[in-house]
């Protein structure tokens, strides 16, 4: 009887195992798991349920009730009133004889309104799709006694129930990495083509933003030009918010931030910090170098998730990263291919080597440059601003359009070496002030990427080609007294007034010749022995050769006064009868006060 008893399970095994492995997905396993555990093993009710020792509670993710009753059931039991704890702490089954005498208060009160008595808890080994740990409850309406026999065959049944769960489990996952997978090949092509169709910078970044799951910004270093996606923030921007701050206000914040930690061996889990004016802001997140052949073109910001990345976000990662350094690569060198063209055409007409008048025209119509037309040329030179930085982006000029078009001016920008040329209408003396409030713009939005402000003046009308060489000379003139003097910001002749102007038109070994010659040997005196031959002979050129205004005005003693002329007149032979003279000597002491200043 027992050797038939044995067959009949065994045969049983057989079925358990056929009908298990049938199910389509988790749930329908799980649901035919305890369906079989109770119709083979003689119970009337069962329950699998899921064990989330954070939430306190024992989660019911399948059912069996034969009885169809239309009723509400409890699916989930606090763990106090549950034994699922112990039959997982203990890793073996808890048999419950007659729960209406038992502790568990959660069991004794539904087993009065569902009409049970004995309940087994089984722990399962496996996990449930959310990593909860799973246990097997059946119930009997009646008192029911097991034996150890009944134990270990209701325990194969949970085993080849386990095998199933994890067997489905990683089909499952295999499914979803197939998928993940198509996915990102899917996103690569999309990728690809998007480049190959020769679409922006700005469309492909957006289109990055949408796929990789991490909120980014692309920083284009050649355009100077920053795109982000959605918000990394929802409490603190919006997308379409965030979208414009970024591309104005924390523009130059981000590209400089990226700058500095792609120069530096810290890359991931970097805070950043950015300031809109009204608040200061700190991200979490990890800069990306974009780069072709070891040129750097530009950088993509991760902004951090509390999820983990998979293997196969990285692949889309690398996949998106690729796609931004190609399509930035190519804007670049179309760029510097225009640049290049727009220069050399603007230093052939400031040098005079050109020949041909309508070939001059004619290029610079196919740049989008009418020379026909009165314009004038704002000129920002940065060369002093650069000496520390040493390697500047590659395009400022990228801001400068963007200032200009903001203030509604058709200009053309010409990077040069360390500086830029703004061609812009001239539409007469009444929009001076407008380009005056321009240069500011430009100097201040430029010194954001420089060790120091740079220098900005304007030229005069420009009515032909022949105007432009002359027009350039007069702000280099300008530019280089205003190094001299060590002025930056936006500048004109009337900042300086006529004396360095002279010095910089006649040169400056020249004009240091003729101060020497004229108070060389006074002002070495006057250092050596603490005289002050020269401060009497200013005065008393300014107070027009008075004798008592300048002694007046020097708070001296007019006797005092003649004695030292004397002495300037034997020591250094200064002779004062003639107007040319005295000019002169006037000129000299000058020139030598702002060449010393």
């Amino acid at each position: 009887m027992k050797h038939l008893n044995t067959t009949m399970q065994l045969m049983s095994l057989r079925d358990i195992a056929s009908q298990i492995n049938s199910g389509a997905d988790l749930h329908d396993t799980l649901c035919q798991l305890v369906r079989l555990s109770c119709q083979h093993t003689d119970w009337t009710l069962g329950a699998i349920m899921a064990v989330d020792l954070v939430e306190g509670y024992a989660f019911v993710v399948a059912r069996y009730d034969p009885t169809l009753l239309d009723r509400p059931l409890l699916d989930r039991w606090e763990l106090a009133r549950s034994p699922s704890v112990t039959a997982l702490q203990r890793n073996e089954p808890v048999y419950i004889r007659d729960v209406r005498e038992s502790a568990y208060s959660g069991y004794r009160d539904e087993s009065y309104e569902r009409d049970y008595r004995t309940v087994l808890m089984m722990p399962m080994g496996c996990k449930d799709d959310k990593g909860r740990p799973m246990v097997l409850s059946v119930i009997s309406r009646h008192i029911k006694d097991i034996s150890e026999e009944d134990l270990a065959f209701l325990g194969m049944i949970v085993h080849l129930g386990a095998i199933a769960v994890t067997r489905e489990q990683q089909l499952e996952a295999q499914r979803l990495a197939a998928e993940r997978l198509q996915q990102a090949l899917r996103v690569h092509t999309t990728l690809l083509e998007h480049v190959l169709a020769e679409n922006s910078v700005s469309s492909l970044s957006l289109m990055v933003g949408s796929l990789l799951p991490n909120p980014v910004v692309a920083v284009d270093f050649n355009a100077n030009q920053v795109i982000a996606g959605r918000s990394p923030d929802a409490l603190l921007f919006d997308d379409v918010s965030w979208q414009n701050a970024v591309s104005g206000r924390l523009s130059a914040q981000i590209t400089k931030a990226c700058q500095e930690i792609l120069g530096s061996s810290v890359r991931d889990s970097i805070q950043l910090f950015l300031e809109d004016g009204a608040r200061s802001l700190t991200f979490k997140a990890s800069i990306e170098p974009l780069m072709i052949d070891h040129e750097l073109v530009g950088a993509l910001v991760l902004f951090a998730l509390d999820t983990s990345t998979s293997e196969l976000d990285q692949i889309m990662l690398e996949s998106a990263k690729f796609a931004l350094s190609v399509q930035m690569m190519r804007s670049f060198i179309r760029f510097r291919f225009e640049t290049r063209t727009l220069s050399e055409l603007f230093f052939e007409v400031i040098e005079r080597r050109w020949k041909d008048e309508s070939d001059i025209q004619q290029r610079a119509k196919r740049l989008n440059i009418n020379v026909d037309l009165d314009q004038q040329m704002i000129i920002v030179d940065f060369t002093e601003g650069a000496k520390k930085s040493g390697k500047l982006p590659t395009n400022l000029s990228q801001n400068a359009e963007r200032i200009l078009q903001r203030a509604g001016i058709n200009s053309t920008v010409i990077p040069i070496d360390r500086g830029l040329v703004c061609l812009v209408p001239f539409e007469g003396e009444q929009t001076a002030t407008k380009i005056t409030r321009i240069m500011r713009q430009l100097t201040d939005d430029l010194t954001h990427y420089l060790d120091r402000e740079p220098i900005a003046v304007s030229s005069t009308r420009c009515r032909k080609l022949t105007d432009y060489p002359e027009a350039w000379n007069r702000c280099r003139r300008m530019i280089e007294i205003a190094k001299t003097f060590g002025r930056t910001g936006p500048l004109s002749n009337q900042d300086f007034g006529p004396m360095p102007i002279l010095i910089a038109a006649v040169g400056g070994d020249d004009i240091q010749a003729f101060v020497k010659d004229s108070v060389g040997a006074m002002v070495a005196h006057d250092k050596k022995h603490s005289t002050s031959y020269l401060e009497t002979l200013s005065t008393y050129l300014d107070e027009s050769c008075r004798a008592q205004a300048c002694a007046d005005a020097m708070d001296i003693h007019v006797t005092t006064l003649r004695y030292r002329l004397t002495r300037i007149q034997e020591m250094f032979g200064v002779d004062l009868d003639s107007p040319e003279r005295r000019f002169a000597f006037e000129l000299a002491i000058r020139l030598q006060k702002v060449m010393n200043n």
